[in-house]
Order: structure tokens, then C-alpha cells, then sequence
């Protein structure tokens, strides 16, 4: 394995910044809608018909074409802005932000860790590890290093900790029980994926909420297993260089958080459960402004599901606030802003990301080969007769394989989604059922590719306890993880369609064309 890991190393390596990737892809993009409209490419839309009767034949446009080249600087500034993600992803952002930097997040992850049970530590941090994507960096940053102190304080061995909790936070990367930041994103890139078949398709972030509840339940024993029977004992076997392990080495109050942050902890509950009731009254009060009163009864909800991108605004923003003005860390109104202004700052990367992947998607829109291939892709994989639960597990292995080069979850999705959501759409698979089955791959080799940003880090928070901890080592530990959470998030893929359960309010595993 070690030479298979070098390999992707080295070949990851070679591989541009993922915005030149995208860059790159529009290049490819133009140069075969050229040669498609060129030879005439066509294909019968699927919903589509004409006076006669017949289906309408969507026929490649070429992006160098006088109409498209027009588009493509005119609406330049409409591509980027109108990019469903970036709305998603910056109106979530601008409350986690302030949540992040008051302390919320890191004090949350503290407290709840400090209480597990010792006959309980393993499971406790994995819930906590797998819940800490809600956390985004925070959980890196902040749990992942704790895990390795907790595991010592309790005469454990920390780089088994360390393990768990990356384990939870990375390979259970889309694991939780409530929808958050990552939804936002990956259901932006859903819409549009999916509006190339249905433009009057709305996205849903909490489309996979029911099927993320059953990943968190299903990963948990996994890592639990894999720590406690796999890992652990293994290290035990492996501890040169190893700094002592016994319970007095770590003090317990690394773990324990002052009376300030406690404070701030009820103060951020009392925020959180009103915000909370005040989206429950709008739901029954006068007016119910979040529920459609006149739609059909499978509509009902939509303004509420539609409004829930506001909602973890509101509940980051308040609880965030609610900490920082109980320990201290927001004295006024232009630290919160400082905050939210902070957080827009980390998201200059995502910024850039986002412009290139607006315009690869849109131009893959306006050349027409994203539905061409997604139509005749649908012809082929029906002809094929394979089930359901056959495809989406290629979705799922062809996901975890390109996430070992490419490990952006947003910039995977962004150049998947615009041909996988539109042609599993055709077969009747939903685009929530399509997204949950990428999420499953995405997962899974986080934790065992060397171009994970955070992969560096992890390996100097296990050098701090072993020296001589190197990357083949932080690979090897992570490799029963990873093979084990894949194998367990495919069955529970293929179980899930097979028995048509929801993936979340409203979201089905089927699909049928309106």
C-alpha cells in the first residue's frame, strides 16, 4: 500500500489547482461541442414535444459560436451571481462564522467529550467526530487533537483518538442528524445539475436528511469497531517513540471548560430552541408563512424546506452571539461584524472556485453535451437492464476513486452532477438519491489520500505522540477505516433503494418526469 499511496501522491501532484481543472475542462468543453454541432450530435428530449407530436431533438450548440461567445461575456457577471451553490454557501457561512469565532463550536466539542463516559470514550467521539462537519474546520482543528488528549488522560492510546475522531469527522465526512453547510452546497450544485431535465426543479437541503441520520447510525459502530478492535491493539504493538500513556500524563482539565464557556453553552441553547419555536410558529401561527396552504398536499411544505438556508443562518448567528456575549469574545455589534466579515475572508478560495465552476457548468449547459450525454448515457444504461442499486454503486465507486486525486467535495460534484443527476433522472432515480450515493464515495478515501489539506495536519497531531509516525503510517492506521465505512455506506445505499425509503421530507428514492 505503500507504493500504491505514493503513486497517488505523486500523481495528485501533477494534477493543477482545481480551478485550473475546471479551467481546463472548458477548454475540452468548447473543443468538443465544436466537433459535436460540427457532426451534427444530437438527441430526442425526454419531456419535450413539438407541434406534431414528436419529441424535440436537442442539437450541440458550439460555444465558439457568434450567440455563445455573446453570452459568455455578457452574462459573464449573471453566470457567477446566479450560480445556485454560492447564495447557499455564503448565507449559511456568514452565521457559522460568527458561531466559529466566538468559540462556539470549539467549546461544544470540548464539553461534549469531556463528559463521555471512559466505557463509552470510543463512541462519544466518533457521534461528536461525525457531527463536527456542522463545524467545518473547527472540527479539524479543534476535536481532532482533543480525541488524542482524552484517549491519553483515560490511559488510552492517543493516536488510536486521533484516529477515531478523523475517522468520524472526514471519513464520515457527510454522516449527521441534521442537515447543514455541506447540503447547502452540494444541493446548489444539484439544482442546476437537475434543471437541465426539469428547469422548474427546486432544491431541498434537507433532501438527504433522513439518509445522513442512517449514515451517522450505521458509521458509528464501524469506527467503534475499527478503533476499539483493529487499530488500538495494533498500535499497542507499535509504540516506539511513544510518549508515556498513562492517566497521569494529561491533565483532565484539558478537557474541561471554565465557567464563562458554560455560561455561554446554556445561553447558545436558550438562542438555538428559539429560533427553533419561532420557525415552528410560523409553520402553525396566523398566516403560517412557511407553509403553502393552497398547494397540493405533497407542496405544503416547500417554503418551509426552501427556507431552511435562512434558518441555520439565524440559528449560527444567534447562537454564536449568545456565546460571545456570555464569555466575552463579542463585546459589541462591530465584533459580530468583524466576525461574519472574517468568515467571507476564509471563503476567498470557494470564491474563486465558484467562478470557475459556474462557467464550466453553464457552458456544459449552453453546448447542450450535458443532456445529450445524459439522454444517450440513459439509453445505454437501460438497455443494460442493471438495478437501481447497481448503478448508484458505480456512482459510489467511481466517486471514491476520483476523490483520491481530486478532494474537493464541492469541486467533485460541481463536475459530476451536470451529467449523473440529468441521466439517473431519465432511469426514474431522483437527484437527492443520486446526490446521497456521491456523498457515500466522497467520504470514504478522505482519510487515506495524502491530498487531503487536512491529511499534513493530522500527521503532525500524531507526531506529537510518536515521533517516528510517518505518512505510511497515518495511511496504514486509516486504511480499515476507510475500506469498512465504503463497504458499510454502499450496503446501506443499495438497502435503502431496495426497500424505497425516503431520503428525507418530500425527497424519494424514485423519480418520475413531469
Amino acid at each position: 500500500m505503500k507504493g500504491f499511496l505514493a503513486w497517488v501522491e505523486r500523481s495528485g501532484n501533477k494534477l493543477p489547482d482545481p480551478v485550473f481543472i475546471f479551467f481546463w475542462c472548458i477548454a475540452v468543453v468548447i473543443a468538443i461541442s465544436v466537433v459535436a454541432a460540427l457532426f451534427g450530435v444530437s438527441a430526442p428530449h425526454p419531456t419535450q414535444i413539438d407541434a406534431a407530436g414528436n419529441a424535440v431533438i436537442v442539437n450541440a450548440q458550439s460555444l465558439l459560436s457568434a450567440t455563445n461567445i455573446q453570452r459568455l461575456l455578457v452574462e459573464m457577471p449573471a453566470t457567477f451571481s446566479g450560480f445556485h451553490p454560492l447564495g447557499y454557501v455564503l448565507v449559511v457561512m456568514l452565521g457559522a462564522g460568527v458561531a466559529e469565532r466566538s468559540g462556539l463550536f470549539a467549546s461544544a466539542m470540548s464539553r461534549a467529550v469531556s463528559l463521555a463516559p471512559a466505557a463509552l470514550l470510543t463512541p462519544a467521539v466518533a457521534l461528536i467526530a461525525l457531527l463536527g462537519n456542522l463545524a467545518a474546520d473547527a472540527a479539524y482543528v479543534v476535536l481532532i487533537p482533543l480525541a488524542g488528549v482524552v484517549f491519553a488522560a483515560a490511559g488510552r492510546h492517543p493516536i488510536a483518538g486521533i484516529a477515531a475522531a478523523f475517522a468520524g469527522v472526514s471519513g464520515g465526512f457527510s454522516a449527521n442528524l441534521v442537515p447543514g453547510q455541506l447540503d447547502a452546497l452540494l444541493f446548489g450544485i444539484t439544482e442546476a445539475a437537475a434543471e437541465t431535465i426539469m428547469p422548474a426543479w427546486d432544491a431541498n437541503i434537507a433532501g438527504n436528511a433522513y439518509f445522513i441520520i442512517g449514515m451517522t447510525v450505521v458509521f458509528l459502530p464501524v469506527i467503534w469497531y475499527v478503533t476499539d478492535k483493529m487499530i488500538e491493539p495494533r498500535l499497542a504493538s507499535i509504540t516506539g517513540g511513544m510518549h508515556s500513556l498513562t492517566a497521569g500524563t494529561v491533565k483532565d482539565s484539558n478537557t474541561v471548560i471554565g465557567i464563562d464557556e458554560q455560561k455561554g453553552l446554556r445561553h447558545a441553547a436558550y438562542a438555538t430552541l428559539a429560533v427553533i419555536t419561532l420557525w415552528v410558529f410560523f409553520c402553525i401561527g396566523p398566516g403560517t408563512p412557511l407553509i403553502n396552504e393552497s398547494a397540493a398536499p405533497e407542496a405544503r411544505l416547500t417554503p418551509l424546506y426552501q427556507s431552511l438556508v435562512a434558518g441555520f443562518f439565524i440559528v449560527f448567528l444567534a447562537a454564536g452571539w449568545a456565546f460571545g456575549k456570555a464569555t466575552g469574545s463579542i463585546k459589541n455589534h462591530r465584533d459580530l461584524v468583524k466576525m461574519m466579515s472574517e468568515a467571507m475572508g476564509d471563503l476567498a478560495y470557494y470564491l474563486v472556485l465558484a467562478f470557475a465552476a459556474a462557467h464550466f457548468v453553464a457552458m456544459f449547459n449552453w453546448s447542450n453535451l450535458g443532456l445529450i450525454f445524459a439522454i444517450k448515457g440513459a439509453t445505454i444504461l437501460e438497455g443494460s437492464n442493471l438495478p437501481d442499486s447497481i448503478l448508484l454503486t458505480l456512482v459510489i465507486l467511481f466517486t471514491t476513486t476520483i476523490n483520491l486525486f481530486i478532494g474537493s467535495a464541492s469541486a467533485k460534484w460541481a463536475l459530476l452532477a451536470p451529467v449523473l443527476v440529468p441521466m439517473l433522472m431519465l432511469l426514474g432515480i431522483s437527484p437527492e438519491m443520486t446526490t446521497a450515493a456521491y456523498r457515500v464515495g466522497d467520504g470514504a478515501t478522505n482519510i487515506i489520500t495524502p491530498l487531503m489539506p487536512y491529511f499534513p495536519l493530522i500527521l503532525v497531531f500524531c507526531q506529537r505522540w510518536q515521533k517516528d509516525f510517518g505518512l505510511g503510517s497515518l495511511a496504514a492506521t486509516m486504511l480499515p477505516y476507510s475500506m469498512l465505512l465504503l463497504i458499510s455506506g454502499t450496503i446501506m445505499t443499495i438497502v435503502w433503494v431496495v426497500l424505497g425509503l425516503p431520503l428525507g421530507p418530500g425527497a424519494t428514492v424514485e423519480f418520475t418526469l413531469q
